[in-house]
């Protein structure tokens, strides 16, 4: 377990590590993917001489199922900060986190830069609304601070063009509340360029003002090596013979579902080529928390492959979990967006499992490189929404080519050396030096 301080003062510390507060608001025991962002750097910001303090908000008021094997794997001396937070109502007016502990958070992240004599804070986002205490907290303390886009903050979803839709009031509040939180930073980072790209040119005054650069979620080998010690069996699907399972874990993006219906349509045309191919969709829910909230299964319904090919297990599961499922599977099956700047973080879980990765990416996407280069997968790249359609004609083919390479993988022959730069600890020390340059830059 890690530990839980009040911190009412200064404590003793290694003077020669500089501190940074990084502030999120969901951290282990929640289960959501963010989390994994906070958590590794956290872990390894300590050897690139950087000493964290994670301040967020108490478990007890997350919306989703706690993950407590995850907290076994934080680093023992990791100091974490917890505030409460605002219910959630019935009706349920205000979901975010980020706004329910937003006062909160703002409260004891002053109190612990004045008293402490933080160097740093970061924000990690979303929850978007945090990026706003960064500009408060640099204009009450004077600290300077850097915001990390793990997603695009104005972001066009589907319907955001339909006037008074929440999508059309989401995106118009992010482009008025966006300028305002960046006015001040120091630092911009995000999982790939294109994350961030569209803030600087939206705030041109950051391209002078802020340090910019971008990390990938980094893959983490001793989250591997800790699934054998808890002693548990997959339980969403049993190891078959005679069938090649690929799993898909992980939320689908909204433009996601273009590509994967090409996919679909693909193997609807050809079923003797498929007739022995499953793919396991896990935590590909509406709701993470709901059973029922099928996503992927009208889909598979409409061309059928419903529980034949396509199984879908709607709920998020723990990470651990998830490990635990890939371990068990024949490969991993990786779809990305149509837009160029998604960059699935479960790539580096892929690569990590062992299995020999199926992907189909936007040919921008910083992941195909790292696919490609590792020599862990084939990818079928392709130039956004413009050729979705290209993806059906190409499938039966490129997956044939699959076939031949699963026959020949071995996970001896992936180059881990050109892994090794995505790795959860060379990320983090690309983030130190970014704080360290962020520290010494004129604002």
């Amino acid at each position: 377990m890690s530990k839980e301080k009040e911190a009412t003062g200064p404590i003793e510390e290694n003077k020669l590590l500089k501190k940074v507060l990084i502030l999120y608001p969901h951290f282990p025991p929640s289960n959501l993917a963010g989390v994994h962002r906070a958590r590794l750097f956290a872990q390894h910001l300590p050897e690139f001489g950087w000493k964290p303090v994670i301040l967020t908000v108490h478990e007890q008021y997350y919306e989703e199922l706690p993950d407590w094997n995850l907290v076994k794997l934080l680093p023992k001396e990791l100091r974490i900060e917890k505030v409460n937070a605002f219910k959630i109502t019935r009706p349920r007016l205000v979901g975010d986190i980020g706004l329910r502990a937003f006062f909160q958070l703002y409260k004891r992240a002053k109190q612990l830069i004045k008293n402490e004599g933080f160097d740093f804070l970061y924000i990690p986002i979303p929850s978007f609304y945090c990026a706003l205490l960064g500009r408060m907290l640099h204009q009450s303390t004077g600290i300077k601070y850097g915001i990390d886009y793990i997603d695009p903050w104005v972001h066009h979803f589907p319907g955001s063009n339909q006037l008074f839709s929440r999508h059309w009031f989401s995106t118009r509040l992010a482009k008025f509340l966006e300028p305002i939180a960046v006015k001040k930073a120091s630092l911009i980072t995000g999982v790939a360029e294109g994350y961030y790209k569209a803030v600087l040119e939206r705030n041109p005054h950051l391209k002078k003002q802020a340090v910019c650069g971008a990390m990938p979620y980094g893959g983490e080998a001793l989250d591997h090596a800790a699934v054998a010690q808890l002693g548990r069996e997959a339980y969403l699907f049993k190891k078959e013979t005679d069938k090649i399972q690929f799993v898909y874990a992980g939320a689908m993006l909204p433009k996601a579902y273009g590509p994967l219906e090409a996919i679909a349509a693909a193997i609807a045309a050809n079923p003797g080529q498929f007739s022995n191919v499953v793919f396991h969709f896990i935590g590909t829910g509406s709701s993470p928390n709901d059973k029922e909230s099928y996503t992927i299964k009208p889909l598979a319904q409409k061309y059928g492959l419903w529980q034949t090919v396509f199984f879908e297990y709607p709920q998020r599961i723990p990470y651990m979990d998830v490990l635990i499922h890939l371990n068990i599977a024949d490969a991993v099956f990786i779809l990305g967006s149509t837009e160029a700047h998604y960059t699935p973080s479960k790539t580096y879980q892929g690569v990590l499992s062992g299995k020999p990765l199926l992907v189909i990416l936007h040919k921008e996407s910083t992941a195909v490189k790292v696919i490609r280069n590792s020599k862990a997968g084939l990818v079928l790249e392709f130039d956004g929404e413009k050729e979705v359609g290209i993806i059906e004609n190409k499938f039966a083919g490129f997956f044939e080519n699959f076939l031949e390479f699963f026959k020949n993988f071995n996970a001896v022959n992936v180059d881990i050396e050109t892994f090794d730069q995505y790795s959860a600890k060379n990320v983090t020390k690309h983030l130190a030096a970014l704080l360290n340059e962020a520290m010494q830059h004129n604002d």
